[in-house]
């Protein structure tokens, strides 16, 4: 059977907290692509913020997460999608600690070094009841099992501010950040897959719109042929090992589910690492306003804590990313 791998990431923009990327992957009957999964999975699966009850039972929202969750909106939405793809995948993390140690195992050194978060504690998921995880999560299988569709994984990578400023002076763009550790991540997830093709779906990295030397760095010796270079959408075919790959980045991905998933996956663990961050610093300056770390705000934020972190040793570089 084939095989559909989705990414996406949250944080690409601001000057706090970290940039997470996310894949997740699904083996899936011939013929049948990230969008058609919506249809395929109907009864358990729907697209859109406002959950219907269908036939008695009620679906779970797999979408862009900007449309599943506002500042201030809480992440039930965000839980319900993404802690019943985990349950299918028999991961039932139950605090803080664990949704990071279940999602981005590969980032823990980076993250537990910064003293937000290495002492940090809390339950997960934060606004949904446990029953309801393992309820939502027996709907989702029915249906995947029902439709043929099998959810191979979900994985994530974070990259904290020191780490994102010292590799964009060694790439030169933030763009060239995004983009390698998204197909760094995306080789991994293929070790995992068996041997069928694999079409790979990921919104486009900033402005660019040609990934062929990318793909050529990560993928050596394939030849990549060309399918399209447009700011719409950028598609490329080549075989890698064996194994064909369709690589398409484009515009407005998260249509697909498994880039909606991605989505979920990345903006979620970016609202548990800016909880933290907040909350350290909080506790130290009651009056002290929470931020979301985009860059007007984040200036404000910075600001008001210049002379908490320098009587605490903390120096800009270690939560401050330049770009």
């Amino acid at each position: 059977m084939p095989y559909l791998i989705g990414t996406d990431e949250a944080g690409y923009g601001p000057n706090l907290g970290p940039l997470v990327i996310s894949a997740t992957a699904w083996e899936v009957p011939e013929g049948i692509g990230g969008e058609e999964l919506y249809a395929l999975l109907g009864r358990a699966v729907v697209a859109r913020a406002s959950l219907a009850s269908r036939d008695g039972r009620l679906p779970v929202a797999m979408a862009d997460s900007k449309r599943l969750y506002q500042p201030g909106g809480g992440l039930r939405l965000l839980e319900r999608g993404l802690f019943s793809a985990l349950a299918v995948l028999e991961r039932f993390p139950a605090t803080w600690q664990q949704v990071w140690e279940t999602l981005a195992p590969e980032s823990l050194d980076q993250r537990n070094a910064l003293q937000w978060y290495a002492d940090h504690q809390g339950k997960a998921p934060v606004e949904l009841e446990p029953e309801s995880v393992a309820s939502l999560g027996r709907l989702l299988a029915a249906e995947l099992d029902g439709a043929g569709v099998r959810l191979g994984g979900i994985a994530s990578v974070a990259i904290f501010p020191e780490w994102f400023n010292a590799l964009v002076d060694r790439e030169g763009t933030k763009g060239a950040v995004l983009s390698r550790a998204t197909l760094a991540l995306i080789r991994r997830l293929l070790d995992t897959l068996g041997d069928g093709p694999v079409a790979i779906t990921c919104d486009k990295h900033g402005g660019r719109n040609r990934y062929r030397p990318l793909l050529e760095e990560h993928f050596p010796g394939s030849l990549i042929e060309i399918h399209g270079e447009a700011r719409d959408r950028s598609t490329y075919r080549f075989v890698h090992e064996g194994r064909r790959l369709e690589f398409c980045f484009r515009a407005k991905a998260e249509s697909c589910l498994p880039v909606a998933l991605a989505s979920m996956a990345s903006k979620y663990l970016r609202e548990l690492a800016m909880d933290a961050f907040c909350k350290f610093w909080t506790s130290r300056l009651p009056d002290l306003r929470p931020t979301a770390g985009y860059p007007q705000d984040a200036k404000r934020f910075k600001a008001h804590i210049a002379a908490t972190g320098e009587a605490l040793g903390i120096e800009d570089r270690v939560f401050w990313r330049e770009r």
